[in-house]
């Protein structure tokens, strides 16, 4: 099947097993140079226990988008072309270029601390907002614990549905994080920690005047012309059209080695308030390309800031999905067979993606998966490493 936008060509060859043909798309084309390898990396992720994959790589000749499975497990209708999905921990790079915008404009320093712009707010045991800065919130060396930790009940199946009528602000959020112990003092080590990203975006706001939300519309999602990107706020509960519907598994026992989950449950209806700065983003693998080579190819920062945000440290919570990774400013360097690339992920109930950008940022590959949880059916084995991988290893390298 396929579709075409003015000379850029989006062509997936479609399992008739898994979903069938609409009857307005023509037949398809001869496969182009590469397809053929990233339709059998995505079909390969249904074994693995995804809904529906749809992936789209933009290269300086050609867009390639490849779907597999659906995008309504009940409906068995496929991903759509365009699907919104939520892009969970990929809003921490616009968030983090955003406060780099920022800093090229001499409105805040890197090297700030968090007590400078939020008085009073990150104080705990072992805690001290003095001693945090700005780039160790944005490279997760800040040694803040999670917040996350703080609301169980977002995992699991029972307390999940009423979470979504609670309402959060940005400082409960941080007041339970800061009421655990610290994972080591500011700058001694690295650990992901999205408490980090709620107080980048509280910031944003202080610096500005304006919300997060606002200053990443205004400064990237508008001028890059990101269509299919929204930011959405408290009570923005679902995704706009068109989307596909997110399926959660959610742990029943986690006392033995490997965590017991249950059946997949629809969770596409999400409260923004909860991850906020740290992941509330909704985009589509178009938008996500457009953004990479955007950022990478010094459209959204200039030489100094991008050079900034590519200063890397060791990632070792990265290690079990991508040996050898490392984190910079809100961008992670993924090393592939073919070099390194940038990239974020992204993890949110209901909804994985991935991605990654060449260093030129002329070549990329956009990855969203309807489910955060992989379990492969039948006897096929687990890869190991990230599940996406070859995928992406398929998109950059070949």
């Amino acid at each position: 099947m396929n579709r075409r936008v003015s000379t850029l060509i989006a062509l997936a060859i479609l399992p008739a097993a898994l979903v069938a043909c609409d009857e307005e798309e023509a037949a398809p084309d001869a496969p182009l140079a590469g397809e053929a390898a990233l339709q059998r990396e995505a079909d390969a992720l249904l074994d693995l226990g995804a809904p529906g994959v749809l992936a789209t790589v933009v290269t300086p000749d050609e867009e390639i988008t490849v779907r597999s499975g659906y995008g309504d497990v009940a409906e068995e209708t496929p991903m759509p072309w365009d699907a919104a999905f939520r892009a969970g921990s990929f809003t921490k790079p616009f968030v983090a270029t955003v406060l780099l915008q920022l800093a090229g404009e001499g409105a805040l320093d890197l090297e700030d601390s968090v007590e400078d712009w939020l008085p009073g707010l990150v104080e705990g045991e072992g805690i001290d907002g003095s001693a945090i800065t700005v780039r160790q919130l944005l490279q997760h060396t800040s040694g803040l614990p999670e917040y996350l930790l703080g609301l169980p009940e977002m995992f699991t199946e029972e307390g999940f549905a009423p979470a979504q009528d609670a309402e959060y602000t940005p400082e409960e959020l941080i007041a339970l994080a800061v009421a655990q112990p610290p994972a080591f003092a500011p700058g001694d080590g690295w650990q992901y920690s999205n408490t980090n990203y709620v107080l980048a975006g509280m910031i944003i706001e202080q610096v500005t005047g304006n919300s997060w939300h606002q200053e990443v519309r205004e400064r990237i999602v508008e001028p890059l012309g990101l269509s299919g990107t929204s930011v959405p706020t408290g009570g923005e509960k679902g995704l706009p059209e068109p989307h596909v519907r997110g399926y959660a598994r959610f742990a029943v026992d986690v006392t033995g080695e490997t965590p017991v989950f249950g059946d997949p449950v629809d969770v596409t209806e999400l409260n923004p308030d909860v991850p906020g700065a740290a992941g509330a983003i909704v985009t589509t693998t178009e938008d996500a390309n457009a953004f990479l080579r955007a950022l990478l190819a010094g459209e959204l920062l200039g030489e100094a800031e991008l050079a900034l945000m590519k200063e890397t440290v060791p990632a070792p919570d990265l290690e079990a999905s991508w040996p050898e990774a490392e984190y910079g400013l809100g961008l992670m360097r993924l090393p592939l067979e073919c070099g390194d690339v940038w990239a974020h992920q992204g993890d949110i109930q209901g909804f994985m993606t991935r991605d990654g950008v060449t260093e030129d940022g002329t070549r990329s590959v956009a990855v969203s998966v309807n489910t955060n949880v992989l379990l492969p059916e039948g006897d096929t084995p687990m890869p190991e490493g990230d599940a996406t991988r070859a995928l992406i290893e398929n998109a950059l390298c070949s």
